[in-house]
């Protein structure tokens, strides 16, 4: 299986060591025809895009665009979940410069009011007490996510159940609905061929990213590659695979 798309990459605006430009440079020398830079969300504590630096961003992969007649870049955020509702750390302003929409479960983010921390950081820092409460977390994260595909266009769920525990079979059938492909993450995967088995049998789509945090690691595939071809997907359900 061969890919022509690399989209989830950072940069040196949030959480990588490279520059828009270093991620564009191995992406092609890779063969790579496609790229998004898609720096963490406004609201992550540490790491979040500064708002005045998106037009920065956008400006900058516009005049990259200008350059290249044979490669694509896309600008986009990895958001996050801020609300037990579902809410995420986009708006319509910032939205204007998007190319593209991720969004994932992350630590460290600045939520929305009291109860979203406890229903989010709460229950998952108490789910460890008991099987039954694991469970019900991993049922309510699902809840929270669901909500959140289903109000806002997401492009792709980030690295599903790597950060926070989900049915990653139950969120599958609706992201199948809604439009929504499921990521397999060549970085922080935790997939198992039976979970990509059954999350296919829904009609999800799946697409393969690198989560680059440095240039060198752009287009890195290959582990994300082989665990989709032994659970026998093709090219069809994969959004970023060439046609053979």
């Amino acid at each position: 299986m061969k890919l022509f798309a690399d989209y989830h990459t950072h940069t040196i605006y949030s959480h990588g060591t490279g520059t828009i430009m270093d991620n564009v440079m191995v992406a092609r020398q890779k063969g790579l025809k496609e790229i998004a830079i898609t720096d963490h969300g406004l609201r992550h504590f540490t790491y979040g895009v500064k708002r005045e630096k998106l037009k920065r961003m956008r400006e900058e992969i516009d005049e990259i665009n200008e350059m290249f007649d044979d490669f694509k870049v896309l600008l986009g955020l990895e958001c996050n979940i801020i609300s037990k509702d579902g809410e995420i750390d986009m708006d319509d302003e910032t939205m204007k410069y998007m190319d593209i929409v991720l969004l994932g479960y992350h630590m460290m983010v600045r939520l929305k009011g009291i109860s979203s921390y406890i229903h989010i950081y709460g229950r998952n820092y108490l789910s460890g007490i008991s099987k039954y409460m694991a469970e019900e977390t991993r049922q309510h994260n699902t809840d929270i996510m669901i909500n959140a595909i289903r109000k806002h266009k997401i492009d792709i769920i980030t690295h599903p159940g790597a950060r926070m525990s989900m049915d990653t079979v139950r969120l599958a059938e609706v992201a199948a609905k809604v439009g929504t492909a499921l990521e397999i993450n060549a970085k922080s995967n935790i997939m198992t061929v039976d979970y990509l088995k059954a999350a296919a049998k829904h009609g999800a789509k799946f697409v393969i990213n690198s989560d680059a945090h440095k240039p060198e690691d752009v287009g890195n595939f290959e582990n994300a590659i082989e665990l989709a071809e032994s659970a026998g997907l093709t090219y069809e359900q994969i959004i970023n695979a060439v046609k053979p």
